[in-house]
């Protein structure tokens, strides 16, 4: 009969990666680089601003592991890090475009973007992403009930005012603003759940990126 294998405790797997166990090591990063990833990017905006925040915070964790004393989960531990990693980042950042500004070029570096963007086609996955929520929302508003669907229509979609909708409608203005009130209301009701649901799919990290990040982590580490 095979004997169980105990899992491994936090500072058991700490202790591995504090002695350059590379199996430890990959085991952490791979299962941490999305929640790591996320938390960068939604401090800096920029998908390799966070995956240099990640890679730079994982560098110093595993310098400082016997800082560690499995308070909290290494994870916990880990998303602290790469928050005050992405936050440091955030502010050389500014120190950098205040510099600039102060220099007199903030206007030529802005035209150098504007250029920049201007030569480079839109990616493919943000027209996907587009094309995803527009659907999203076509949907959401075709639920509506016909009544409150027709006055948000005319009045989101189309942009008439309440009265031109109360007139094409042959309907109180007070009717419109109750109505449009209350289909803004359903399709919060209607969206929530689906924007929560797609906001858990979002930003992924995982596969190749997720194994490329562990590499770099690892080849960094002389591993």
């Amino acid at each position: 009969m095979a004997t169980a294998v105990r899992p491994l405790t936090e500072i058991e797997l700490a202790e591995r990666c504090r002695a350059r166990d590379r199996d430890a090591i990959c085991a952490i990063v791979t299962a941490n680089n999305q929640r790591l990833f996320r938390a960068a990017w939604s401090i800096l905006k920029d998908r390799s601003e966070a995956e240099e925040a990640v890679q730079s915070a994982y560098l110093s964790a595993f310098d400082g592991l016997d800082t560690f004393e499995g308070r909290s989960s290494l994870s916990t531990w880990l998303t602290r890090i790469v928050i005050n990693e992405s936050l440091g980042r955030l502010r050389a950042q500014k120190r950098r475009r205040d510099h600039l500004e102060g220099a007199g070029v903030a206007v030529l570096e802005d035209y150098r973007e504007a250029l920049m963007r201007g030569s480079e086609a839109r990616p493919p996955d943000a027209a996907l992403a587009r094309e995803q929520m527009r659907l999203l929302l076509e949907q959401a508003v075709s639920a509506l009930p016909e009544a409150f669907r027709t006055v948000f229509v005319l009045r989101e979609v189309e942009g008439l005012t309440g009265e031109e909708t109360a007139e094409v409608l042959d309907l109180p203005v007070a009717t419109v603003k109750t109505r449009l009130h209350r289909a803004r209301r359903k399709l919060q009701q209607i969206l929530a759940p689906r924007i929560g649901n797609a906001l858990s799919e979002t930003f992924p990290f995982a596969g190749a990126d997720c194994a490329a990040l562990t590499e770099r982590v690892l080849a960094k580490l002389g591993l």
